[in-house]
């Protein structure tokens, strides 16, 4: 009977080492730093690539990284129930023109979707809340703003006697809103619609994998989340 092939690595027509190569994508998502920061924390190192190259290994391997996250974080939330959305739209400049990155939060911080469109009508938020609930289910309740277009896309999905709005009730959202703002920063914006989204999935699964709540626990607990993060990034695509 033949062995089963084993697949093949991803890295293999790269001559950079896969731990390089996980280290530059890291640094620029994680972190509100350009693609010449990256080169020269690279450079301090002992590692000479240019910027250019760090761009080649984002675009490349960062989605593939965050659907590993994503893959591994709905596999364990599948069957637990989730108590609470929070949902969102936050206004992004593309190109010198505005867009809309509608995003969902749970109750306890964990970014669950992200998704750009051009309107804030009903049908954008029809189709953000039916990716949403399509990968992780219904949640017991789902906490949003005044704007119009969730009451109207909740009513034709059946479930809006789960929405609830409040004055703060959905600082949870508001506040998750603060690191992609940091990281937009850097950037100095978008150019096209196809690049939010994409950076937009992947720095939220990034931010997800290492954020381990440390104003909520004691130092040696943060370190042992931070630490086991790292193990686990590790070992991504490998």
């Amino acid at each position: 009977m033949p062995r089963p092939r084993k697949p093949a690595s991803p890295f293999r027509y790269f001559n950079s080492s896969p731990e390089i190569i996980r280290l530059a994508v890291m640094l620029y998502v994680k972190y509100p730093l350009s693609l010449r920061n990256v080169e020269d924390l690279l450079a301090e190192r002992g590692i000479d690539v240019s910027y250019e190259t760090v761009r080649h290994w984002w675009n490349r391997f960062g989605p593939m990284f965050a659907a590993d996250i994503r893959r591994q974080r709905v596999s364990a939330m599948r069957g637990m129930r989730q108590w609470r959305w929070h949902l969102d739209e936050m206004y992004v400049k593309v190109n010198g023109e505005m867009r809309y990155l509608w995003r969902a939060v749970d109750h306890e911080g964990e970014i669950l979707e992200s998704f750009v469109t051009r309107e804030r009508d009903k049908g954008a938020a029809l189709k953000f809340m039916k990716k949403a609930l399509k990968r992780y289910g219904s949640p017991e309740a789902i906490t949003t703003d005044g704007l119009r277009s969730y009451k109207a896309a909740m009513t034709e999905l059946g479930n809006r006697d789960k929405q609830e709005v409040g004055r703060w009730a959905n600082n949870r959202v508001e506040n998750s809103h603060l690191s992609f703002r940091r990281r937009e920063r850097s950037m100095l914006r978008f150019r096209r619609m196809k690049t939010l989204q994409k950076f937009a999935s992947v720095h939220a699964n990034v931010h997800n994998h290492f954020n381990s709540e440390r104003h909520l626990v004691d130092r040696q607990t943060y370190k042992a989340l931070r630490s086991a993060a790292l193990d686990e990034w590790r070992q991504l695509a490998g």
